[in-house]
């Protein structure tokens, strides 16, 4: 069997020469000083297959882009603290509560996690492209002046955008939790939240707590409460936040399952006065699927609604089973980065467990000699 996978041709594979080529009007139309490759993952458990092709991809793509344009590059890792650890359903009014890693574990846990889970690999790929990286926590994202100001502003056009970041309601839900001290609980839905602006400085928020009933709580630019917002909400602020960042440009890099929600994060931003010009650069690397299609989901396989797909193991749900020590696991993954960065047919496509797992045990790294 080959080493290389057979993959067909796709429009966009046959519009390109190498992969990275899908960033070249970003990158010629108005050169950057700097490209910033941002990559966020859920931290709610071990990573898996998934989560280590992404970030590995992206410190590979952003070496491609580096020796391709002779420009800066650097990798964000964006650890989203605010999953969802806990979510029930209050029996008195029917909704339903969250409570996030962030609340229920606290930050100082959480960043042991990232240091103990992630990290390492980070600094593996790191030394071995010679890519810099850093490393940034939702809760301190949230928290941050900036991210705040973004979001006040924006809410106040909440209306232009809110049926692409919520299509089925039209209510983009913003969660700000019990400010009770231990609390943290959240109306998951938003049902009762309100929202109340006074320009772009302050926000009140009523809300209704599992525990404590009625509470407000003040959002302002350097304080506040804790701003959690869902999942295309939060994109929308952060591809917002970065918008017109003097000599940067950032990519956005996404697992192939984001194509398709992407479609509303741009629409949302065109409806608050962006042009294509200004949103952030995309790159969607391939999904990792199992035999009838769908996304590898280490949740339905843990919850029992779906099997280990055939060819694949349990390291791929859990990397810390990889067999191997972490410095081989990370010299596994550049290899097959490079097999799949070789050709745009390997790239954008998505590929069953099995087949990524024969590519990370037979690719091997082509390094230059020094």
């Amino acid at each position: 069997m080959s080493l290389h996978p057979v993959s067909p041709n796709t429009v966009l594979a046959n519009a390109l020469t190498s992969a990275e080529d899908v960033l070249a009007p970003c990158i010629r139309n108005t050169p950057p000083d700097r490209v910033v490759f941002v990559v966020g993952t859920q931290i709610n458990g071990a990573p898996h297959l998934g989560t280590s092709l992404v970030q590995s991809l992206s410190f590979a793509a952003a070496a491609r882009v580096r020796d391709r344009f002779a420009l800066p590059v650097e990798v964000h890792f964006g650890a989203l603290d605010n999953a969802p650890h806990e979510v029930i359903t209050d029996p008195a009014s029917g909704h339903s509560y969250q409570r996030a890693y962030a609340h229920a574990l606290g930050e100082d846990a959480l960043a042991a996690d990232v240091d103990e889970m992630y990290r390492p690999l980070f600094a593996e790929l790191s030394e071995r492209l010679h890519v810099p990286y850093s490393i940034e926590m939702y809760s301190q994202q949230q928290a941050g002046e900036h991210f705040r100001r973004t979001w006040l502003r924006t809410h106040r056009r909440i209306n232009a955008a809110r049926w692409w970041l919520a299509p089925s309601t039209g209510v983009p839900h913003v969660r700000v939790p019990c400010p009770q001290p231990g609390c943290g609980w959240a109306e998951k839905y938003a049902e009762r939240t309100c929202i109340r602006t006074s320009g772009d400085e302050r926000a009140e928020v009523s809300s209704v707590c599992l525990h404590h009933g009625p509470y407000e709580v003040t959002i302002e630019p350097t304080r506040g409460g804790y701003l959690d917002l869902a999942t295309l909400y939060r994109n929308l602020v952060k591809e917002l936040s970065l918008a017109g960042s003097p000599g940067r440009l950032y990519v956005m890099v996404k697992g192939g399952d984001w194509v398709f929600g992407s479609q509303l994060v741009d629409g949302a931003l065109q409806a608050v006065g962006l042009t294509p010009g200004q949103r952030p650069a995309r790159l969607f690397c391939p999904q990792v699927v199992t035999d009838t299609g769908a996304k590898l989901s280490k949740s339905l396989i843990r919850d029992g609604l779906a099997d280990l797909p055939d060819g694949s193991a349990p390291w791929m749900l859990d990397t810390r089973l990889w067999s191997g020590s972490l410095s081989d696991y990370a010299e596994q993954l550049l290899g097959m980065a490079e097999v799949l960065l070789s050709n745009p047919r390997h790239f954008f496509r998505s590929y069953s467990a099995g087949e990524l797992g024969r590519l990370m045990t037979t690719a091997t790294r082509s390094v230059p000699a020094s």
